[in-house]
């Protein structure tokens, strides 16, 4: 960082938040079971190293896919990948923030830059979702005609509350609450939990909280089966929404918990 008059200006983060953004990064394309390719990597790690910025991770990649003539689809992933991943981490070293619905239509667009057409748009339909953990049940998403107004409410709300007097555990369980009532609202066609997850970190550390912990990095998929349990109701099976298995996800990434994090302990046919 260098100062211009009173101000501070940003750079990018030292070598310890460099790691940690792009760890986060490539492990936040396991929700959509994508992996970066090689090339990718060894961009990233010499960034860690300081050896080149991420304005020349981005050269790189965009050149890279740029000469190819014809993408396969294996390719096609990679390319998703790649991307995503150099947004997240672009996205992850930028400290500012503001708790919007449009930050969040914001993060979407530079995430998916690129990737998909909708990049930054509300989605126009809709959808559901097979889940596994559900046995190819859907989670009930929000109506695409209040998607607005149900982001408003949310974040309003959340701007309201006062978490002064609250212990290590009931902060916890108020973020759960809202990160997930954001997840299900499913503002978008395709990338929610990435934005989601993204959006997470961003507001966590304009919160106070360093997050730079590998709960992200090695158990993204368990966060975004975590958001489906907790918000998965079916009353002819007698299964209730549970916040549980976020809880102990959030308690490892904010207060060093040891929780087990096992993507099969959330299936609704799990023994307890």
């Amino acid at each position: 960082m260098y100062s211009e008059g009173n101000y501070i200006i940003q750079s990018e983060p030292d070598y310890k938040g460099r790691s940690y953004n792009w760890k986060t990064a490539i492990g936040l394309q396991q929700v959509d079971g994508l992996v970066p390719s090689s090339y990718l990597i060894e961009a990233a790690n010499a960034n860690i190293k300081g050896e080149i910025t991420l304005d020349e991770v981005q050269k790189r990649i965009n050149a890279y896919y740029e000469q190819k003539l014809t993408v396969t689809d294996d390719e096609s992933r990679f390319e998703e990948a790649d991307k995503v991943s150099l947004h997240i981490a672009q996205i992850l070293s930028n400290r500012t923030f503001k708790l919007s619905p449009v930050e969040l239509l914001s993060i979407h667009r530079q995430l998916f830059d690129g990737v998909f057409d909708h990049a930054g748009n509300f989605r126009d339909i809709n959808i559901s979702k097979k889940e596994w953990i559900l046995n190819d049940e859907s989670v009930v998403y929000g109506d695409f005609r209040t998607l607005r107004e149900s982001l408003d409410y949310d974040m309003n709300k959340e701007k309201e509350f006062n978490y002064s007097g609250l212990d290590d555990r009931q902060t916890i369980e108020h973020i759960t609450n809202f990160i997930s009532d954001l997840w299900q609202v499913h503002a978008f066609a395709e990338g929610n939990t990435r934005a989601i997850a993204v959006f997470t970190i961003k507001y966590l550390r304009a919160f106070g909280y360093d997050v730079v912990n590998d709960t992200f990095e090695k158990h993204s998929m368990y966060f975004r089966n975590a958001l489906v349990r907790a918000n998965y109701n079916s009353n002819k099976s007698n299964i209730k929404a549970t916040p549980v298995y976020l809880n102990r996800f959030f308690g490892n990434l904010l207060f060093g918990e040891n929780n087990e994090l096992r993507n099969r302990h959330l299936h609704i046919n799990a023994r307890p």
